[in-house]
């Protein structure tokens, strides 16, 4: 039975689904644009491939947990997780505005570029990712799909894990990565370098 609970958490998916795909679009924008101003890719297309399963895959896992499980809906809960939703699309959108056009799904490093070191980079090293990070938490607790919430995060930190050593090293190799941002934390204020802090 659909409840007035799952249409609003069903909605929310198709909402954030739908701004996925616009990001796709912009991505593609911006990849074609870096690439002619000699950008180079570092990243694999079976590693990126397998970022872009796990963000998809949440779109279905997700609302299949909350059916077939029968998750409760917390209003607690549910307004905790769409405000940590909403903070954490508002922070990608600050570092998608401050990269413009160098912001990409995809990583592509135009060598010699100066490294962005404005916006929310002052704080933190990827404020992209930590926005990440809390949606595929916070995303699927808005109806209480906890298995969905821990198996996504352990997922996402997996594949972050990989990927920030090798876009920090691509970046310390082709800008001033390391001497503008170096000494800044990866994903947690007030911390600093090692792991996915």
């Amino acid at each position: 039975m659909v409840t007035g609970s799952r249409l609003f958490f069903f909605a929310l998916l198709a909402a954030w689904g739908l701004e996925r795909l616009l990001e796709v679009a912009l991505s593609r924008r911006n990849a074609r644009r870096v690439l002619a101003r000699g950008g180079v890719e570092v990243e694999s297309r079976a590693f990126y491939s397998a970022m872009v399963a796990v963000h998809g895959l949440l779109f279905f896992a997700a609302p299949l947990e909350v059916v077939a499980l029968e998750r409760p809906f917390r209003p607690l809960l549910a307004a905790a997780a769409t405000a940590a939703v909403g903070a954490a699309m508002a922070l990608r959108y600050w570092a998608v505005a401050t990269l413009g056009e160098r912001w990409n799904t995809r990583v592509i490093v135009v060598p010699g570029e100066p490294a962005v070191a404005g916006g929310p980079y002052r704080w933190l090293r990827h404020p992209n990712y930590l926005a990440v990070v809390i949606e595929m938490a916070a995303l699927p607790l808005v109806h209480g799909a906890w298995i969905t919430a821990l198996a996504w995060s352990a997922a996402s930190a997996l594949l972050l894990a990989l990927r920030i050593p090798r876009e920090e090293a691509a970046l310390a190799r082709f800008s001033d990565y390391e001497a503008r941002l170096g000494d800044r934390p990866r994903l947690l204020p007030g911390r600093r370098r090692g792991g996915l802090r």
